[in-house]
């Protein structure tokens, strides 16, 4: 942020106001001039400390709040119950109201770990005003957010080495009729390179977009970190938007005159096929990497995970490596989806025939999707299909999908 600083040499005439300051007025000024100096708003001369990380890594929580009668902390650590409309909430924690109108509470020991957090201020979500790290899930909400580092968390912040880049990408969709955007990721030494690199393709769940792995998941900290520690290969990630009717994040696109397509969009088919006819031929001829099966890796979560299945199933000799995070063969007829079934027997056997060189699920014990993994399990076992499983403790969170996205990419192109 570029500040400007006025001439000494006025070419304006002082307004009536300035030729009427008083002595008051100019001591006044004098008195603002050391804060206006430090870039801080009188209101935040005593800034109120929040989120506060102690040596035992429990944190403590603030805000601000004198005239409010209630405050409730909620964080993506905490666990999610059922609502009577059919959804999901997740759990809350009251804070206590000191003298001095500041709200606080203590959350005991908090594992090494990348959260997202509000606060509730009589009733209204709202973000922690002393914690500048803010994160966008999608259309759902903005977030705080907070990190405990310790070895679970080592990879998904940005250590001393090489750097890869992110690249906003625009390309043509004639599929979908789109000018769309998608996000690059390019590895470390990539320009300098003459090598050709091999590609994952890396998609969100529903309600993101193309940003959700780059900021949610923290996925270019994540393979920077195991290309320099030589765990993985270097390979270029390409984060697209799965939503067939959004050119982009809704932040950046302006609004499309196209009807939504809602939670349909899941099952159309539309995304697939714009991954195969647009994006994979792009990627392949405007960047440094490598074609054929062996080189392309394709997986995502949830809404992703459906895309997925979906992709390898269509084109079964497209991919080498597969990733399933947190979806399995569900029932989605209570979002209004409804998916043909009917082939599904043929099209696992031909993906089988086209003998990947990894086939892997990975879901939380607490899912509400687990059991539609347990129903693509069963049905895989009787068809004899080869895949690894990966179960984790936790739900439908990103925190399971950034500890799956570390384990699966090291797991490509040997």
């Amino acid at each position: 942020m570029k500040m400007i600083v006025a001439s000494a040499k006025r070419k304006f005439p002082l307004s009536g106001l300035a030729k009427g300051i008083s002595r008051n007025g100019v001591l006044a000024l004098a008195f603002l001039i050391p804060f206006l100096a430090s870039g801080q708003e009188i209101s935040q001369a005593a800034p109120v400390v929040s989120p506060e990380l102690a040596a035992n890594n429990s944190v403590t929580f603030r805000i601000s709040a004198p005239q409010a009668a209630e405050v409730l902390l909620t964080g993506n650590w905490m666990p999610t119950a059922p609502t009577p409309e059919g959804g999901f909430a997740q759990g809350m924690t009251p804070l206590e109201k000191g003298q001095d109108g500041i709200w606080t509470v203590t959350v005991p020991t908090m594992e090494p770990e990348l959260y997202a957090y509000a606060f509730m201020v009589d009733g209204v979500r709202t973000l922690d005003p002393a914690n500048k790290n803010i994160v966008r899930d999608g259309r759902f909400s903005t977030a705080s957010v907070l990190y405990v580092p310790g070895e679970a968390s080592d990879l998904y912040w940005a250590k001393t080495g090489p750097k890869g880049s992110v690249h906003q990408v625009w390309y043509e969709s004639p599929t979908l009729g789109l000018t769309r955007r998608m996000f690059v990721y390019t590895p470390p030494g990539y320009a300098e390179s003459n090598e050709n690199f091999p590609v994952l393709y890396l998609l969100h769940g529903g309600g993101g977009d193309e940003e959700a792995w780059s900021t949610l998941g923290a996925a270019q900290n994540i393979l920077d970190n195991l290309i320099n520690a030589g765990q993985a290969e270097p390979m270029l990630v390409v984060m697209t938007n799965g939503n067939p009717d959004q050119a982009a994040a809704f932040t950046v696109s302006p609004k499309l005159d196209t009807e939504p397509q809602g939670a349909g969009g899941m099952a159309n088919m539309l995304f697939e096929k714009s991954l195969v006819n647009d994006v994979i031929p792009y990627i392949e001829a405007n960047y440094q990497v490598k074609t054929g099966k062996e080189n392309r890796a394709l997986t995502g979560l949830s809404m992703g995970g459906l895309q997925t299945m979906n992709t390898t199933f269509e084109n079964p000799g497209m991919f080498d490596y597969i990733g399933v995070m947190s979806m399995g063969f569900a029932d989605l007829s209570r979002f209004g989806i409804e998916i043909d079934h009917s082939k599904r027997e043929q099209q696992i056997k031909a993906l089988a025939a086209a003998e990947p060189q990894l086939y892997w699920i990975a879901c939380g014990k607490d899912d509400f999707l687990y059991e539609s993994v347990v129903t693509m399990r069963e049905k895989l076992d009787e068809l004899d299909f080869d895949y690894v499983y990966r179960e984790s403790p936790g739900g439908h969170t990103w925190t399971n999908w950034r500890i799956y996205l570390s384990e699966f990419a090291p797991m490509l192109f040997k």
